[in-house]
């Protein structure tokens, strides 16, 4: 199968911060699902989009994940420091976000919900430390309905710098780069 030309956006929420990595408390600089989505973007050519709440979260891990908790019980909506772009032009959105408590961040609710996906295709990214996928394809479904929703990817946050072949095996398998 060859990749067709196509218009890409890579739209992501990534957090730095503390993390665990291999079971143990470590400070990112940059977030693992930006470290995977910076990969796509050298493979793919890409349109970035960074998915960022007007309120960060907090640094420390504990923090964040009790925050989290709170919003997804919630069902919260976090206003974006952005607003999302047009999608009229492109044919591709790579969603990547974090598994966080099973499902997306919030934050990526909110961009969903403000983005008419009808008709384009949804090749989602997840990276965790051991839950994989969780149920985000499930809830991609629901959200986006109108979307060609795609086979996504899971990969574990403390293995994202050595994800390049992983990434661009799926990303071929997919039908978007040869």
């Amino acid at each position: 199968m060859s990749a067709q030309p196509q218009k890409i956006l890579v739209a992501y929420f990534s957090r730095p911060g503390q993390n665990y990595v291999h079971g143990n408390p470590r400070h990112l600089a940059v977030g693992n699902t930006e470290t995977a989505v910076k990969m796509i973007l050298a493979l793919t050519g890409g349109d970035e989009f960074r998915i960022e709440p007007v309120k960060p979260y907090p640094e420390g891990y504990n923090e964040t994940t009790e925050v989290a908790k709170d919003e997804l019980r919630r069902q919260a909506r976090p206003a974006l420091k952005a607003k999302p772009p047009k999608l009229g032009g492109y044919d591709l959105i790579i969603l990547g976000y974090p598994n966080w408590w099973g499902t997306m961040p919030m934050p990526v609710y909110t961009f969903l919900e403000a983005c008419d996906l009808t008709g384009k295709k949804l090749l989602p990214l997840c990276t965790h430390e051991g839950s994989g996928l969780g149920r985000t394809e499930a809830e991609l479904r629901k959200v986006c309905p109108k979307a060609d929703l795609l086979k996504g990817l899971a990969i574990q946050g403390s293995l994202v710098a050595e994800a390049a072949p992983v990434l661009k095996r799926w990303l071929v398998e997919a039908g978007v780069i040869s």
